[in-house]
């Protein structure tokens, strides 16, 4: 039953794809008729497939019984190029971060609550006991780097934030509660920059500061990580320095103000 519902379910994927590339291939809206035609789709099933993609705006109806690919695929576009872009501009600087603090560097993007990661500088020699893989995932108000984007957030949002999530901590320093975090944020805020006092890994402290768009908007966080002890103040320095350098190679203007 499982493998049945399986090849449904890829095949329906196959045939949205198919009715995707042909909307892509054509600059005018295109007919059902044409697109059942293109496609070898019978048009009950073309058209019952592009009702649910009209649903999500990844195609529209430009007028009845036309379709074109809707704005949420430009939307999506956009973010991963903007990730694609904030990476490629980052890792050089990042290394070069880790080759002069000797500890692990971090590039991570916020998705939804969590922060992911999507690029790493380190080694070996750096002393980590858990190295979080690319990809790997972690909670805003745990992380320093999450801590960057719920400072950008407004009240009620990281109000939601903590009703959606119970503010769940791992560690005895996790913060649990909202009025608590509320005044961490407003010192990321005053700061510039978010600290992870022990509280996602025991052990293990990060300092972050943000990389932001030419727009001024918060899009990823360069985070250090280091076992506890070896933390040094000088770093942070030299971590809002290549903060700064990664976000004005992607657009950023510094306030001259």
């Amino acid at each position: 039953m499982k493998k049945n519902h399986d090849t449904i379910a890829i095949q329906v994927i196959e045939r949205m794809m198919s009715l995707l590339d042909t909307l892509a291939a054509r600059s005018e809206p295109v007919s059902l008729k044409t697109l059942s035609e293109l496609t070898g789709l019978h048009p009950s099933t073309a058209h019952r497939i592009l009702n649910d993609l009209v649903t999500t705006r990844i195609v529209e109806r430009s007028q009845p019984g036309t379709y074109r690919l809707g704005m949420r695929l430009l939307e999506l576009g956009n973010l991963v190029k903007a990730r694609l872009d904030v990476r490629e501009a980052a890792l050089e600087p990042m290394r070069a971060l880790h080759r002069s603090t000797g500890q692990t560097i971090n590039l991570s993007v916020r998705q939804g609550d969590e922060i992911i990661y999507i690029e790493r500088a380190f080694s070996e020699r750096s002393g980590m006991q858990v190295v979080r893989a690319i990809g790997g995932r972690a909670p805003l108000h745990l992380t320093s780097t999450g801590k960057l984007f719920l400072s950008a957030d407004e009240a009620k949002q990281v109000r939601a934030y903590a009703m959606r999530t119970g503010l769940a901590g791992h560690t005895q320093n996790s913060i649990t509660d909202l009025q608590k975090l509320e005044r961490e944020l407003n010192q990321v805020r005053d700061n510039g920059y978010a600290r992870d006092n022990e509280e996602l890994e025991l052990g293990v402290s990060c300092i972050a500061a943000g990389i932001r768009d030419d727009s001024g908007k918060i899009i990823a966080g360069l985070s250090l990580s280091t076992p506890t002890d070896r933390l040094q103040e000088g770093w942070l320095k030299e971590l809002l320095k290549v903060a700064l350098e990664i976000s004005t190679t992607i657009g950023y203007v510094p306030d001259a103000s």
